[in-house]
């Protein structure tokens, strides 16, 4: 049975997505119902194709994207560990990522047993999806 993948294609994130800036919460929730991130970094100089920060540079735009993924998870799992029914397996979880996330590493750092995983995978945690860098070249690279 041959293998399938879909890919959503979703507007670029800014700084400040993490509070609702821009596109923001909307573009996040798309990306919560994938099960992996493709992130498309632009390498590429254009004068015809503006980029948000007036110049191209890959690193910081990728690095603006973790972080901005960082910031909404971290929110997301203080939210949860306030409320009382976060218990058990799922407080544990959550705790380590809460650590991880608080020192800028991503929550799938957090070296979640599977058992673990399972407790908080319907958080759709942003930073615990597999990530692929695809870089976008000039069409001379």
């Amino acid at each position: 049975i041959p293998a399938t993948i879909e890919f959503v294609d979703v507007a670029g994130l800014v700084k400040g997505a993490s509070r609702g800036e821009g596109l923001g919460n909307k573009f996040l929730a798309t990306i919560r119902e994938c099960d992996c991130i493709v992130h498309v970094v632009r390498t590429f100089e254009d004068a015809n194709t503006i980029h948000v920060d007036g110049k191209v540079e890959p690193l910081a735009d990728a690095e603006v994207v973790n972080l901005e993924l960082l910031l909404a998870d971290l929110a997301h799992v203080q939210r949860r560990l306030e409320k009382s029914s976060c218990q058990g397996e799922e407080r544990e979880a959550l705790d380590m990522v809460v650590e991880c996330l608080e020192k800028g590493m991503p929550a799938r750092s957090a070296g979640l047993s599977q058992l673990q995983a399972k407790a908080i995978k319907s958080m759709g945690l942003l930073t615990l999806k597999p990530v692929i860098y695809a870089f976008n070249v000039d069409e001379v690279d």
